[in-house]
């Protein structure tokens, strides 16, 4: 895809080696994740056109990296420091990668005797040998810099992700364990393999791209042409924490450096941060709020129809802004919840389009 693909309404554009290239983007599994519907989202963004994109809530950094293979210039946020570096890494690294050199190096010999993970996750998460190495990849990782950095980290939270069961950090121990290839696989093995799957994954779009780490509601006033929602969806039953979930991930993208870990919990997660897009009575005026600050540009909101509030209420604010208001729907299913009985419920994914 050549930079500048998608100046004007894209209808000429060719979506298939986009469509190639983000399937083939390192997979998380995360709460939400775009990554089934990219398809869909390329055809919308391409058919909307336009420079500039901003992926206000980047997750998993599949929809940033859609953006970027259709040829925007983007920036991706979240408020959690993990998915800013997978964006780092993906997003917007042009051109470095990880050598051989440097993956053997993590994987070899610890550079210092650090033994946090290991001693502070004991009997929660993974083998003493899988907790020992993942001190021992940091030990070099704190000798990296830049996207390269990025990059490592990246494939190191990939890795414990792949290796917990579900993949979510409310389950301690293997009670989950069903003999799966990534459940057998050991930390260190993981790493490789992930790290293998990022340094496929970049690419020069020939467009500066850039992640930011922080609230929607401080980020600068810039004139994007597009801005993507997709912003946590409030429930009406369970929760959506994305903390209580991924918190040994948001920690190991820092080595818990700056976090504060809830000492008294079973899984030592770690404090949850507010939103106002997470609770029913809020989310309404949060997204309000939202859609007034990017008035200026096309606005492109993912929500689900199993959440509050409903796609009427939804329009109406957007409404407020924008003149022009098109809803899709997308069949799809969502988990809400990681309890046994959290059923995975077949919904509509809405597709708001405000011009």
């Amino acid at each position: 895809m050549t930079a500048g693909a998608v100046h004007g309404a894209g209808h000429g554009v060719d979506l298939l080696p986009v469509v190639a290239r983000v399937a083939a983007f390192p997979r998380l599994r995360y709460m939400g994740s775009k990554h089934r519907l990219a398809p869909h989202l390329a055809a919308v963004f391409a058919e909307i056109g336009g420079r500039t994109a901003l992926d206000a809530f980047s997750g998993s950094g599949v929809v940033a990296y859609t953006l970027k293979a259709l040829g925007y210039q983007v920036t991706a946020n979240d408020f959690l420091c993990f998915p800013g570096v997978i964006a780092r890494a993906t997003v917007a690294n042009q051109s470095e990668t990880l050598t051989p050199e440097e993956i053997d190096r993590i994987c070899g010999p610890p550079a210092d005797d650090r033994d946090f993970i290991r001693r502070t996750f004991d009997g929660l998460y993974f083998t003493d040998h899988d907790r020992e190495f993942l001190d021992s990849a940091w030990s070099h990782i704190d000798r990296l810099h830049g996207a390269k950095r990025a990059l490592a980290i990246s494939a190191l939270v990939l890795a414990a992700a792949r290796k917990q069961p579900r993949g979510v950090f409310t389950v301690t121990g293997a009670r989950y364990d069903d003999g799966r290839r990534d459940l057998r696989l050991s930390l260190r093995d993981h790493f490789r393999e992930r790290a293998a799957e990022y340094n496929a994954a970049v690419f020069d779009s020939g467009r500066r791209c850039r992640s930011l780490t922080g609230d929607v509601f401080d980020l600068a006033a810039e004139p994007y042409d597009l801005v993507y929602l997709d912003p946590p969806y409030a429930p009406p039953r369970d929760d959506n924490c994305y903390i209580k979930r991924y918190h040994f991930l948001e920690g190991l993208a820092t080595y818990w450096r700056g976090q504060k870990i809830m000492e008294g919990t079973r899984t030592k997660k770690l404090e949850k941060r507010y939103t106002p897009f997470s609770y029913p009575r809020t989310a309404a005026d949060a997204l309000r709020r939202t859609f007034e600050k990017f008035r200026d540009s096309t606005i492109v909101l993912s929500y689900s129809s199993n959440a509050v509030p409903d796609a009427e209420t939804i329009a109406a604010l957007l409404r407020q802004v924008k003149s022009d208001v098109e809803v899709r729907t997308i069949d799809h299913r969502y988990s809400f919840g990681t309890h046994a009985n959290a059923a995975r419920r077949k919904v509509c994914e809405y597709l708001f389009i405000a011009r």
